[in-house]
């Protein structure tokens, strides 16, 4: 069990971090310790909210919830524990159907995936490796399904990622109560656990 890098900063000496919590109730139901512990520098906070908005933003077909999935196995790849247990849990909460929550690593094959879905999931994670490892092939298959706009969407997620599984996962950030048990939920047969975030 590790201990917490940064400690989270607390509402009551922050009153100004009141506002990004009630963006985090009503998108996950909890404010992230990730976004508390950030919040040591309130002006890096304030702009990864505005950033987090932006990039999940749905405003086409690219839609809530597989922006989520996205998210998902970009932190799957990276290894990190708490930002799998995020983005599975806001998936669940902005409706991914529990065939695409439990087959989420079938979905090359798995019917409950689109084409285009199966193309933006290959693309997350080829993009998540380190180094990339995005081949011709999926750039066809993306460019196919998907315009340059919604690319720009994609990339954006799994680049939002990419800071946020860095920074939970060098920080040891303790994973919330809430994350948790949709993390082991959904994640159980993939055999999730918590690791370090567990405080």
């Amino acid at each position: 069990m590790a201990k917490p890098l940064i400690p989270p900063a607390s509402e009551e000496f922050h009153p100004d971090l009141e506002a990004l919590v009630k963006f985090y109730n009503e998108t996950l139901g909890f404010c992230p310790n990730s976004v508390k512990t950030m919040y040591h520098r309130p002006a890096i906070a304030k702009a990864f909210i505005e950033m987090n908005k932006t990039v999940m933003e749905n405003k086409g077909r690219v839609t809530s919830d597989l922006k989520r999935l996205v998210g998902y196995l970009s932190s799957r790849v990276a290894g990190c524990k708490y930002c799998q247990a995020h983005t599975i849990r806001a998936a669940e909460r902005y409706g991914a159907p529990a065939d695409k929550l439990e087959n989420i690593w079938e979905f090359r094959t798995h019917p409950a995936f689109s084409k285009a879905e199966r193309a933006a999931l290959e693309f997350a994670l080829q993009a998540s490796a380190q180094p990339g490892e995005v081949d011709e092939k999926t750039r066809e298959r993306l460019r196919k399904y998907w315009d340059a706009g919604e690319i720009v969407e994609l990339l954006g997620v799994i680049s939002l990622f990419g800071y946020l599984n860095r920074w939970n996962d060098s920080a040891a950030t303790e994973l919330e109560g809430h994350a948790r048990e949709s993390a082991e939920k959904w994640l159980e047969k993939d055999n999730w656990s918590a690791g370090k975030h567990t405080g």
